[in-house]
């Protein structure tokens, strides 16, 4: 009984949920990066998205006007992570809060001294276990160019699948755990040697941070810059096909 009143609940609010084709295509046309997909994948994830903006609840930060374009980029963006995953992957958690730009957290960090240390962290976006997810909004299209933060934040959500934030989501029957960190322990290793050398790299430097950090902007470039990933760290591309799916760089070449 109470699966089916969530059933209808949940179908009660996609039905209000309306979007003509002419907002379709301009949202999708700042989502240059959705190009790839075929007619079917494209009907498939739009459907995703407006059961995510049915089913999370939104708020906008600073005074923030919510309009439904910016719930539609982000919601079609949070859900091609999932095209063949499914939503459940976002189950247990509702919030995600927009931000006009970036935003500052406060942060108290504790030394080897346990010495207490408060500080201000200047951030775009933040995901939290068992809680909301905070984006930053940029109107203008190139404010954040090399980086998605949607995609990012959401591929954080995906590694908390199975409890820890350690750049090692919850892997799909037929994955392999030696075989995952045979391909991200090394290519950690070494994207960290070429940002700690001062090397330019093609992959945002963030990704040096933490494995956390990596996997996360491995998604960016996944869905992003798919054949600059493959061409940069093939096996982390291999592991990340497996993982999400699918095959972007295959497909951006028809």
């Amino acid at each position: 009984m109470i699966a089916l009143f969530r059933d209808w609940r949940r179908r009660r609010a996609l039905a209000r949920i309306r979007v003509d084709a002419a907002q379709w295509q301009r949202v999708e046309s700042q989502l240059p990066f959705l190009n790839h997909l075929a007619a079917a994948e494209r009907a498939r994830l739009r459907e995703l998205a407006r059961e995510f903006v049915a089913t999370k609840e939104w708020s906008g930060a600073r005074g923030l006007l919510l309009t439904a374009d910016m719930q539609l980029a982000i919601a079609l963006q949070a859900c091609l992570l999932v095209l063949n995953l499914g939503l459940d992957w976002y189950r247990g958690w509702l919030g995600i809060v927009v931000y006009p730009g970036d935003f500052v957290i406060p942060r108290q960090l504790m030394d080897a001294d346990g010495v207490v240390h408060e500080y201000d962290d200047e951030v775009l976006g933040e995901a939290w276990e068992g809680g909301p997810v905070l984006v930053s909004w940029f109107d203008e299209p190139g404010a954040t160019a090399g980086i998605n933060v949607v995609i990012h934040e959401f591929a954080h959500k995906l590694d908390m699948s199975n409890g820890e934030v350690d750049g090692l989501p919850a892997l799909h029957a037929g994955m392999s755990k030696p075989a995952w960190r045979a391909a991200f322990e090394p290519a950690y290793a070494d994207f960290c040697r070429r940002v700690d050398a001062g090397e330019e790299t093609p992959l945002d430097p963030y990704g040096a941070e933490h494995p956390a950090e990596f996997f996360a902007v491995m998604s960016e470039a996944f869905f992003e810059t798919p054949q600059l990933l493959r061409a940069q760290y093939p096996s982390v591309y291999h592991q990340l096909q497996l993982f999400y799916r699918q095959d972007p760089a295959a497909a951006s070449r028809t």
